[in-house]
């Protein structure tokens, strides 16, 4: 399977399955992009320090089609480039929801078009539905991996409205902004 060589980067996994499309491999769940220290003898890791947040990804053989997550930091990002840039190229999508970013910007890495979009609380599921404008009836009766192959498409055709920087410029542009999250008390 495509998604094969990223295996060990899979945390709290939700699903990793072929799409109806023949080649394509869907996943959703975490992504580790910096593994904890070893904390014992045997080599066993504590938990990671840095993580790719609701990461969803789609790829075949050729590489990643679509990569998409949420970062706590932009600082977050070359940790991204390290693991996954060499599968990126200019087919790929890539979106990432960041928290302490004040306004969204696009970038190029390898070939592949990146989008930055501030989010400091959200789905990211959700938001990327959003942002190319599919609604539940879009996915009824598809599998987990047809819906992120659904998404994927409608993302091929959709112009993002955000300026051009690099993600050095951005860096001067950070803010302290942290993920708000809710639920029961």
């Amino acid at each position: 399977m495509s998604l094969d060589r990223y295996e060990s980067l899979f945390f709290n996994a939700n699903f990793k399955e072929a799409a109806s499309d023949a080649g394509l491999v869907a996943y959703r769940g975490e992504l580790v992009l910096q593994e904890g220290e070893v904390a014992d003898a045997q080599g066993r890791r504590k938990p990671p320090t840095d993580v790719l947040k609701q990461a969803i990804l789609l790829g075949d053989a050729n590489g990643l089609k679509l990569i998409s997550g949420s970062l706590d930091e932009l600082q977050q990002f070359p940790f991204v480039v390290e693991k996954f840039g060499p599968g990126f190229d200019a087919s790929t999508i890539a979106v990432f929801f960041t928290v302490n970013i004040p306004t969204g910007f696009t970038t190029t890495v390898n070939g592949a078009k990146v989008a930055f979009i501030p989010l400091v609380q959200g789905m990211v599921w959700n938001e990327l539905a959003d942002l190319v404008a599919l609604d539940k009836g879009d996915f009824k009766g598809l599998s987990a991996a047809d819906k992120v192959v659904t998404v994927y498409s409608a993302l091929k055709s959709y112009k993002f409205k955000l300026a051009e920087s690099t993600v050095d410029e951005a860096l001067k542009t950070t803010n302290d902004a942290k993920r708000e999250t809710h639920g029961a008390i």
